[in-house]
């Protein structure tokens, strides 16, 4: 994050932002950044947390730059070559797209050879792109002129106008996407983390090994797993969870301080305390 320019994060929340804080400060030491929340008293939208901020966005921001992620989404984070891309079209905004294979479920990106965006097409019934919005921005700071205190869609208010101004650019994102916003799609998206991890010689030795392991299984270093229990594939163990004997465990997820007694059978699962 530091190689991409990134020195502070900014969260919009609507609930008791000292408890957050206090569970991000791990964070900060962790990534040697500023975490700071930004309260929400009524829900803005996609766009209106970004006017809200405002004056923490420009305060020390000497790039003038601004990154926007969506919460719920899992992918390879390119930070460094999308500020690259950005700065080289000298747009006011960037959007990381990716590609479908039904783009009838999403609205799709319509960009020129240049990637300019044209325009936003909702859920088109017959094909005209396979690059939908993949949730990852970097705008110039200016972007905040664009949108007005209130409840505002970033989408659909506030990006439509900037591809009127030839203002917008689209980026493909490379590897792999996923919306996580849904349990099965959480589980979906944790396999497609996984994956990539087994494929990264940078990442892999994270993933966890052993005659009980199958495929792709991380497991936290404070969890406790009995040797007679099968592990995985697709499975992540989380901080103080304990496994007993005899369990066969694939496609799942056991959160932080959940367990499994003994000779049980969890596949697609997602496991709290």
């Amino acid at each position: 994050m530091a190689e991409a320019g990134v020195t502070e994060i900014i969260l919009a929340i609507n609930y008791q932002p000292e408890v957050m804080m206090k569970e991000l400060k791990k964070y900060e030491e962790m990534y040697k950044v500023k975490i700071t929340c930004s309260l929400e008293n009524e829900p803005l939208g996609t766009a209106g947390p970004i006017r809200l901020a405002k004056d923490i966005i420009l305060a020390d921001n000497t790039d003038n730059l601004l990154f926007v992620f969506n919460s719920d989404v899992i992918c390879h984070y390119p930070l460094k070559t999308l500020v690259e891309f950005h700065k080289s079209h000298g747009g006011d905004g960037t959007i990381m797209v990716t590609e479908v294979e039904d783009p009838t479920k999403y609205g799709v990106v319509i960009a020129d050879e240049n990637n300019r965006i044209e325009k936003f097409v909702e859920k088109p019934p017959v094909f005209i792109s396979n690059k939908i919005n993949a949730g990852l921005y970097l705008f110039n700071t200016s972007i905040i002129d664009r949108i007005e205190n209130r409840p505002t869609s970033i989408e659909r208010e506030i990006f439509p106008k900037m591809a009127e101004d030839k203002k917008i650019f689209q980026m493909v994102l490379p590897g792999y996407w996923m919306d996580i916003g849904q349990p099965h799609d959480y589980l979906s998206g944790q396999t497609l983390y996984l994956k990539s991890m087994g494929e990264n010689d940078a990442m892999k030795g994270s993933l966890s090994t052993g005659p009980n392991i199958k495929g792709n299984v991380m497991i936290d270093p404070t969890a406790t797993v009995d040797p007679s229990s099968i592990i995985g594939p697709n499975v992540v163990i989380g901080a103080n969870c304990k496994v007993g004997p005899g369990n066969f465990i694939k496609g799942s997820t056991l959160l932080a301080g959940s367990s499994v007694g003994s000779y049980s059978y969890i596949d697609g699962s997602i496991v709290g305390w």
